[in-house]
């Protein structure tokens, strides 16, 4: 994904930055805890395809 890309993306719930995890499949929303997925490099910022963290991911454990 393009860098250039991430620094203007925000989260569509709570208009908050998003990092981009490890693997480069999801875009994370600590504030939320909310993980957005990226298919085939185009995230999908929708929150019905949005997964919830779980503890763990949370505390960046």
């Amino acid at each position: 994904m393009d860098t250039k890309l991430l620094d203007i993306l925000a989260c569509p719930l709570c208009k908050g930055p998003l990092k981009l995890a490890e693997d480069k499949s999801e875009l994370i929303c600590k504030a939320d805890g909310m993980a957005f997925p990226v298919r085939d490099g185009i995230p999908v910022m929708l929150e019905s395809e949005a997964r919830t963290l779980d503890v763990d991911e949370r505390l960046d454990k």
